[in-house]
């Protein structure tokens, strides 16, 4: 039976390809090569745009950067695997000019040049718009936990620090008595060595007095991360791991092509209160000043929403459940009607609640919340029982409940476009997390965190660009001016 047959490997070959003949015309390292020849480094901020006369040659920014591109859209983020790849791999030989940088180098670049690295997210995002890339006139909001470089068990709160300490203390005592045993009857051979019970509690003294200074932290911000100190506990979701040492990457994506317009790193695991920056960060991007907003129900805070609606974003965010106790059936919070007319609400049974007194919203919120209430109609009510467990029903209203009215209304009428909100911003994560499988940082603290993640949303936009223009046949390295 024949084989196929390869070409013999110990062939002298008098006339080699050059690195140029083996790559492709329409290879997205081409594309690559092309965007970063336009970028102004020193504008960006990238470290070494201008080096010095003297001394140790640096590698070009463009040629390291072009690297880095390459390496996250083949799922290789590792400074010694991108290092390896120069050694191996044709393509990144091309785009690097055949330099082999050591991982040492390749890892600082990412850690040196973090703004720089958004900034060019940003750059590139501008070419998106410029080539009508983006619908602007709807997008997608939600946010992803990332895991930190930081495992749970360097992850402390007070509670757990104190009972550490406390087992210390115990450990502390019980070299002590064997201490005094030892000073009581120096000839039993059964005793610690003293020498050893020294060293313990010495060890053991110093434990403590680090996690006293850890109890410190905790106790001014409420938890502490040994490893990557900015890092926070959040529920995280999937992976069979509730909770998790994380980062939390808000994202709003635009519904054309579901690329990203821009997002916000955060070690907040709520995504409350950041709707109205991200949207003006896509009005930035997309050069407009309306558009429609998609958000789950982690968005639902009426000070930002109202935000928003005064920008001209409008939003369509799901409405969370009612929190507190769970009320009987036909006594919600939503049963009960609110009259503008006459300033009051109606209750399930026709009693109206008039405005008593103004209170506190709620903590950080200037503005007050407004109570209603019926105390002579409730004390004679026959369904008190079922509507509360109090001698009267209260209800608060929301300083931002008209804004909130209009966004539920909308949000009802629109379902199907609503609908819509997790196949375009979760196309996003799938890719990244899922596919790719970014999943956890390399890199530790807020600031190198997020120009890990700036790489990371760049190659997805560069992944999508590249494959609507080859199937739309159009020569991307031109677009590009070269």
């Amino acid at each position: 039976m024949r084989y196929k047959q390869g070409s013999d490997k110990y062939q002298v070959i008098l006339a080699p390809k050059n690195l140029d003949q083996q790559i492709p015309q329409n290879h997205i390292c081409r594309v690559i090569h092309a965007f970063t020849q336009t970028l102004n480094m020193t504008n960006l901020g990238y470290k070494y745009t201008n080096p010095h006369q003297t001394g140790n040659k640096p590698y070009n920014p463009k040629t390291m950067l072009n690297l880095y591109i390459y390496g996250y859209l083949h799922k290789i983020r590792s400074s010694r695997k991108l290092q390896a790849e120069t050694t191996k791999n044709i393509e990144v030989m091309w785009l690097l000019d055949e330099l082999q940088p050591d991982d040492k180098t390749i890892a600082n670049f990412r850690t040196d040049n973090t703004k720089a690295l958004k900034q060019t997210f940003r750059t590139f995002n501008l070419l998106l718009n410029k080539w009508n890339l983006y619908s602007k006139t709807l997008t997608a909001t939600d946010g992803s936990k990332h895991r930190a470089d930081n495992n749970r068990k360097n992850n402390h709160n007070p509670t757990t620090l104190k009972e550490k300490i406390a087992h210390l203390d115990k450990q502390i005592n019980a070299y002590l008595a064997e201490m005094e045993k030892n000073d009581q009857k120096e000839t039993q051979p059964d005793l610690p060595n003293p020498q050893q019970c020294q060293e313990m509690l010495k060890q053991l003294k110093e434990k403590k007095l680090d996690l006293e200074k850890l109890l410190e932290q905790a106790n001014k911000q409420g938890e502490v991360s040994t490893i990557d100190p900015d890092a926070r506990l959040m529920h995280s979701g999937g992976d069979a791991r509730p909770l998790d040492v994380c980062y939390n990457a808000l994202t709003i994506t635009d519904s054309k092509h579901n690329l990203i317009v821009d997002f916000d790193l955060t070690n907040n695991p709520s995504d409350s209160g950041s709707l109205h920056t991200l949207t003006q960060k896509a009005k930035e991007i997309m050069g407009v000043e309306k558009f429609t907003n998609l958000a789950d129900k982690g968005f639902y805070d009426g000070a930002d929403i109202l935000a928003c609606e005064a920008a001209g974003v409008s939003c369509l965010v799901a409405k969370p459940k009612n929190r507190g106790p769970k009320k009987a059936a036909g006594f919600e919070r939503d049963c009960f009607v609110y009259d503008g007319g006459l300033d009051c609400y109606v209750c399930p049974r026709g009693h109206q609640m008039h405005f008593r007194r103004l209170v506190k919203y709620r903590a950080g919120c200037a503005e007050l919340g407004r109570v209603y209430e019926n105390y002579a109609a409730c004390r004679t009510c026959s369904s008190r029982l079922e509507c509360t467990k109090s001698h009267y029903r209260i209800i608060v209203r929301s300083p931002f409940q008209d804004v909130l009215d209009v966004v539920d209304r909308r949000t009802l009428v629109n379902r199907a476009l609503y609908k819509r909100r997790g196949a375009i911003v979760e196309h996003a994560f799938g890719t990244v997390k899922a596919v790719w499988g970014f999943k956890q940082f390399l890199c530790r603290g807020l600031e190198k965190v997020c120009g890990e993640l700036s790489l990371a949303y760049l190659a997805y936009n560069f992944r999508r660009v590249f494959n609507i223009f080859e199937a739309e046949g159009v020569d991307l390295v031109a677009k590009f001016g070269l």
